[in-house]
């Protein structure tokens, strides 16, 4: 008898669990910082060897 009644309790708490639905997870978004670069950097170099070269050519 306790058999029975241990199953049947089993049996109830695990549908009371399913019973609640389906619910869609939360994901938080993921943030995404970016860094703006500045146009000086990438011709600053260029502009020193070429100032290099004119003093040494001249």
């Amino acid at each position: 008898m306790k058999k029975l009644a241990l199953a049947a309790l089993i049996a109830v708490t695990g549908t009371a669990a399913l019973a609640s639905g389906y619910v869609e997870p939360y994901v938080e978004p993921e943030v995404i910082v970016a860094h703006s670069s500045s146009s000086v950097g990438g011709i600053v170099v260029p502009l020193l060897l070429l100032i290099l070269v004119a003093a040494l050519a001249s």
